[in-house]
């Protein structure tokens, strides 16, 4: 089924990645005097603040906290380094649950010349080392799996699948699956595998923006919904379809838009989000 347009922004969360230039005060303000409903927060924007205090900030100004990113990065080159990344991931918990948030979202990790086989059992033993934190906040982790062409050092779960299949070895209902569009578009198996998530009740989050024809820089030129080649309509219908019915989270790294007045690059986001969405 392909998914209606959207008619109001209820379901529109940003992630403060996408205002860049924006500290997490500024942020808040300007996303509820805009009609945004939700924000996930990135974990440098609470770099001196009190968690807790930001939380209710949030809440106070009609803000749902949709998630905390980003937890992850389990893979080293040796134990020292994989217990360092474990303990990190138990702190982000803890921060997650003062900001009032019950979702991390993890971009898993990965080694520069290590194989990626080992990679993937440090995050599948990284993740389950930290369960019982989490359970005990009451925090759900979510996998996000990243574009291959990060396999090198950002993360080791490059498709869907593998992020399913972690997910059934883990066999955790805390353990779940993000679904990027710009990380995922690509995949021929992807409706098949959106649809394994929801099926598992583990189809967690959904983040949105383009992929722009030429990208010019691969992290930092993701471009506004309609700007670029995905068809967002029709795999926000293959969510909707397994089941979710959570936020639709716009997440765009733009070194071209953070150049620009972030007032006008939100009423841009609004529009692209009515009119794609």
């Amino acid at each position: 089924m392909t998914a209606s347009a959207l008619r109001d922004f209820s379901r529109l969360c940003l992630h403060t990645m996408t205002t860049k230039p924006w500290s997490i005060e500024t942020a808040i303000a300007r996303y509820a005097a805009a009609g945004v409903k939700g924000i996930t927060v990135w974990r440098q924007w609470l770099d001196g603040k009190d968690p807790k205090g930001v939380g209710q900030m949030a809440r106070d100004a009609g803000l749902e906290i949709v998630s905390y990113c980003r937890g992850g990065f389990f893979p080293a080159r040796d134990r020292q380094g994989q217990q360092a990344a474990i303990d990190d991931n138990r702190m982000i918990i803890d921060e997650a649950e003062a900001l009032g948030t019950q979702l991390i979202v993890l971009v898993c990790g990965a080694v520069p010349g290590q194989p990626l086989s080992d990679s993937r059992g440090q995050i599948r033993d990284g993740i389950g080392a930290v369960l019982d934190h989490a359970r005990s906040a009451g925090i759900r982790l979510g996998i996000e799996p990243l574009h291959p062409m990060y396999a090198d050092e950002r993360s080791a779960i490059n498709t869907i699948r593998q992020a399913n299949d972690l997910s059934d070895f883990l066999q955790d209902p805390l353990v779940g699956v993000v679904v990027d569009v710009y990380h995922l578009w690509w995949d021929p198996d992807l409706q098949k595998e959106i649809r394994r998530a929801g099926q598992a009740g583990r189809l967690f989050a959904f983040h949105i923006c383009d992929w722009l024809t030429p990208t010019e820089d691969l992290l930092n030129d993701r471009g506004l919904m309609g700007d670029g080649c995905i068809n967002l309509r029709e795999i926000r219908g293959w969510v909707e379809d397994a089941g979710f019915k959570g936020f639709n989270e716009v997440e765009i790294f733009s070194n071209r838009w953070w150049q620009q007045d972030q007032d006008v690059f939100l009423e841009a986001i609004k529009k692209a989000y009515l009119a794609v969405s």
